[in-house]
C-alpha cells in the first residue's frame, strides 16, 4: 500500500488481481486527500466514447483558490485504446502540485504491462499492484487483518477459516468484520467460533487446482475438485487446462535433453509464476511414460464428455488427477 503520511504525490497507478485490494487502496488515497483538505474530487469511466481532450483539460485546470483536487481515472476493461494511451502518455507531463491523479485499472496481462502508456504511467507514478493472495499466505492475511480488530485465533481456527473463505478475500473481509461484531477487543477466537461464525464462500477455479497436482498435493487436489464439481463446473474446461499441462511438462522434457535451461524455455512454455518451479518438480516427480498414458485417459475423458464412450468424465479426470497428484502408476486407457 501506499506511504499515505506525507503529502499525496501527483500521481498514482492501481492494478492488479484482487479487487478488495484495489479498492481498499483507492479508498485509502480517498481519505488521504479529505485529510490533507483537498476541496475537489473528479472521476471519470472511461469507454470507446470517452472525450480525452476533457480528462487532460481537468488534469490541467485549477480552481480559483488554486484548491486541491483528486481526479480518478477508471478503465474498466484496462484497454484505453491508441487515442487513450497516446493521451495517458500526455497527461504525464501535464501532473501539476494541485492535482492528484489516480489511474485505477483491473487485472493486467503481460502485453498490456508491456505496453508504452502503461510503462510512462508506472516510471512516473507511485504504484501498487494488488496482487492476489494465495492459499500459502492467505492465513497470515487473515490473522493480521484479525489483529487490526484486536482480536487474536487459535491455529485450528485459522486454518478453517482460510479453508473456508480461501479465493474469496471479499468475504474474508466480510466475515474478519462479523467476528470483530461478536468479539471484544483482546478476545481469541477459537476453532467452536470459527465453525459457528464463518460462513463457507470459498471460491476455486481448474488453475488452483492446476497448481495443487503439479505440486503433488494430494489432499488439496481433492479438495478443489470436489468444490468444482458441487459448483457445477463442467469437465471439459478442467480437460483442456490438464491436457495442456501434460503437454508442457513433455515440452519441457524435450527442451531439457536439448540442453536448454528452464529460464530459456519460460516464456515460450509459458512457465510463469509458480509454474516455474512447480512444473521441473512435477516432470521429475511423474515421468514421461506416466504422461504419455495420462495423454490416453485425457482423451477417454474428452470421449466421455462427447458421449462416445462409456463412463463419466469426472469420475476419469479425479482419478487422473490423483494419479498425477501422487506417485502411483497412470495405467494406459
Amino acid at each position: 500500500m501506499f506511504d499515505l503520511s506525507k503529502p499525496l504525490s501527483s500521481l498514482y497507478l492501481i492494478y492488479g488481481d484482487e479487487d478488495l485490494l484495489r479498492f481498499e487502496a483507492l479508498d485509502a488515497l480517498r481519505q488521504a486527500a479529505n485529510a490533507q483538505q483537498f476541496s475537489m474530487r473528479e472521476a471519470f469511466y472511461v469507454d470507446n466514447k470517452t472525450d480525452w481532450s476533457e480528462i487532460l483539460s481537468a488534469v490541467e485546470s485549477q480552481g480559483l483558490f488554486s484548491d486541491k483536487k483528486l481526479l480518478e481515472i477508471h478503465i474498466p476493461t484496462g484497454k484505453p485504446g491508441i487515442t487513450g494511451g497516446n493521451a495517458l502518455i500526455d497527461l504525464v507531463g501535464k501532473l501539476n502540485d494541485d492535482t492528484t491523479v489516480v489511474i485505477f485499472l483491473p487485472k493486467m496481462d503481460k502485453t498490456q504491462t508491456k505496453s508504452k502508456w502503461f510503462a510512462t504511467l508506472a516510471k512516473a507514478a507511485q504504484v501498487f499492484e494488488a496482487k492476489a493472495v494465495l492459499a500459502n499466505d492467505l492465513p497470515h492475511w487473515i490473522k493480521n487483518r484479525l489483529s487490526q480488530y484486536h482480536l487474536n485465533i487459535e491455529e485450528d481456527a485459522l486454518l478453517l477459516f482460510a479453508e473456508r473463505v480461501e479465493g474469496n478475500l471479499m468475504a474474508a473481509k466480510q466475515e474478519i468484520e462479523k467476528l470483530a461484531l461478536l468479539h471484544d477487543k483482546g478476545a481469541t477466537v477459537s476453532l467452536a467460533d470459527a465453525q459457528n461464525a464463518v460462513a463457507n464462500v470459498a471460491r476455486f477455479d481448474v488453475f488452483q487446482l492446476s497448481n495443487a497436482w503439479l505440486s503433488g498435493d494430494v489432499a488439496r487436489v481433492v479438495r478443489l475438485i470436489d468444490a468444482l464439481q458441487a459448483e457445477g463446473e463442467e469437465p471439459i474446461l478442467l480437460l483442456w487446462s490438464v491436457s495442456e499441462d501434460i503437454r508442457t511438462l513433455l515440452r519441457l522434457h524435450a527442451a531439457l535433453r536439448q540442453g536448454q535451461s528452464i529460464m530459456q524455455v519460460r516464456n515460450p512454455l509459458r512457465l510463469w509464476g509458480d509454474k516455474q518451479t512447480l512444473a521441473p518438480q512435477a516432470l521429475k516427480r511423474i515421468g514421461v511414460r506416466r504422461l504419455m498414458n495420462a495423454l490416453q485417459t485425457c482423451a477417454l475423458a474428452d470421449q466421455q464428455i462427447k458421449g462416445v464412450a462409456s463412463g463419466k468424465a469426472w469420475e476419469t479426470v479425479r482419478s487422473l488427477l490423483l494419479e498425477l497428484a501422487g506417485k502411483s502408476r497412470i495405467q494406459a486407457a
